[in-house]
């Protein structure tokens, strides 16, 4: 029997691949979405670095939302952050890696955050 883990797994591994087998060379923008917090991150795949990153848990956020990272508010504001970092660094074009996780609820308003914050994929 295939585990909780194992199908989250493979979703991400395919999601991923299609990315990468598009024929698409921008740059990745990663999000990690956990129970209590939501991470992202803009990777190079061509030079395997992280060119900016953002997360519920900066020293930035701290206090600017009530619950620890679980709304919808806390995603739309690390969004907004990571795009912000990612402008200042050069990046305006990205690809959007949501890795196991369905467009929708925190992942989807994380992502209308980034775009709104001049981020294009």
């Amino acid at each position: 029997m295939i585990t909780k883990k194992e199908r989250y797994q493979f979703r991400k591994d395919r999601s991923r691949r299609k990315l990468l087998e598009g024929g698409i060379r921008r740059l990745r923008l990663s999000v990690y979405r956990s129970d209590k917090y939501i991470y992202a991150q803009v990777v190079d795949d061509q030079k395997g670095g992280t060119l900016a990153a953002a997360s519920s848990l900066d020293k930035e956020l701290k206090g600017k939302f009530k619950s620890s990272g679980k709304s919808v508010e806390t995603a739309k504001i690390v969004g907004s952050l990571l795009a912000k970092r990612a402008i200042e660094k050069g990046v305006k074009e990205v690809c959007f890696d949501r890795g196991g996780r369905i467009y929708h609820g925190r992942i989807k308003a994380f992502a209308d955050a980034a775009r709104e914050a001049g981020l294009k994929f």
